[in-house]
């Protein structure tokens, strides 16, 4: 389909340096945005690069009432070489497509979705922090437009990306945090939606995030819903143990989301030694093996912070020490590798980058 780029007004070099410098994360946009819409009739269609600004709702839009949205979260990133490129985007394109199908919404070709993606980055890659850290965050989302009350699927679609420049996700920056583990909220069951990335997973951590900040806490760690003693996730983090030579994972069981940076951990780790499993991992194992040493890491990974080390865990008002508290080898090193090779600093042995233009 082809995409028609209507003019925008376009920001200065200067301001744009100026807003790179220290973009915080998710507060900054760039000049354009895309937008394509969907029916029964005429399936995708008008499809243009517009300029960001505000989308017009019906105040009885599907999505302000039955929540039908789903989104991905990605990055661009600048290559000292001038080259733009997008890590392992296809993924996101694949799961971009598994949550609209949870939710009873369109899928979006996925040749169609990556033309979307990369001739926005590429109208927008001056928006790219070029310092080696920072990159270009890029939004998909899709969301059900139909002005109609009644519990059902939407009869129309709207399928926009936004993208602006992004630092590091926890103020901290690549530290250790501290994380409180819940026993009283859950975020999804098995049969539930808990893999979709959709706009009711994150509404339902909330609450839970508030509290874990009152408790000087960075995150919350949920629990599993039927017997509330294996951990899952964080709030949007994958999380993974290490006991000696091994790195341990969630099973993916439909209530963890399929993150793309965890299954890049799992290729990678044999490439250090490590064995992986997927398995259960009680919140009892961790606190008897933390106390033992045999659990040396605990650390979390996503699109937004990439890896972050977990220094310590607050579970039943006890504070748990994970190793000695600090930044672990193991997360160092998968950092160190995965950031190399998203910004070209390492090579890319797997084929996971693709370049804009």
């Amino acid at each position: 389909m082809k995409i028609a780029v209507r003019e925008a007004p376009i920001t200065s070099t200067e301001i744009i340096e100026a807003k790179k410098a220290n973009p915080g994360f998710g507060r900054t946009f760039s000049d354009r945005m895309f937008m394509a819409r969907w029916n029964e009739e005429q399936g995708w269609h008008d499809a243009e690069i517009v300029p960001y600004g505000p989308i017009p709702l019906d105040p009885a839009a599907n999505v302000l009432h039955y929540a039908q949205e789903v989104f991905e979260g990605m990055k661009a990133y600048s290559w000292e070489d001038g080259r733009v490129a997008l890590f392992r985007p296809e993924m996101n394109g694949e799961r971009f497509n598994n949550s609209a199908k949870r939710l009873c919404m369109p899928t979006v070709d996925p040749e169609f979705f990556m033309d979307a993606v990369t001739t926005l980055v590429g109208l927008e890659k001056d928006w790219i922090p070029a310092d080696g850290k920072g990159a270009l965050y890029i939004r998909p989302t899709m969301i059900g437009t139909e002005a109609a009350l009644g519990v059902k699927a939407s009869t129309d679609y709207l399928f926009y990306v936004i993208v602006g420049p992004v630092g590091s996700y926890f103020p901290t920056g690549f530290k250790p945090i501290r994380i409180w583990v819940t026993k009283e909220y859950v975020r999804a069951a098995v049969g539930g939606i808990g893999f979709a990335k959709t706009s009711g997973n994150y509404a339902a951590s909330l609450l839970a995030g508030k509290i874990a900040a009152e408790k000087g806490c960075s995150q919350v760690l949920y629990l599993d819903a039927k017997e509330n003693k294996f951990i899952e996730e964080l709030g949007g983090m994958n999380v993974f143990c290490r006991f000696g030579k091994t790195i341990a994972t969630s099973p993916l069981t439909g209530s963890i989301l399929p993150g793309v940076t965890r299954n890049s951990i799992m290729t990678l780790a044999p490439e250090f030694g490590l064995a992986v499993e997927e398995r259960n991992i009680s919140i009892g194992e961790i606190k008897e093996r933390a106390a033992d040493g045999s659990l040396s890491e605990v650390f979390a990974v996503g699109t937004a912070a990439v890896v972050t080390a977990i220094g310590s865990l607050l579970y039943e008002d006890e504070e748990i020490t994970i190793g000695d508290g600090g930044i672990g080898d193991v997360s160092q090193q998968l950092y160190d590798r995965l950031t190399g090779i998203q910004y070209g600093r390492l090579a890319d042995a797997h084929k996971w980058v693709r370049f804009v233009g």
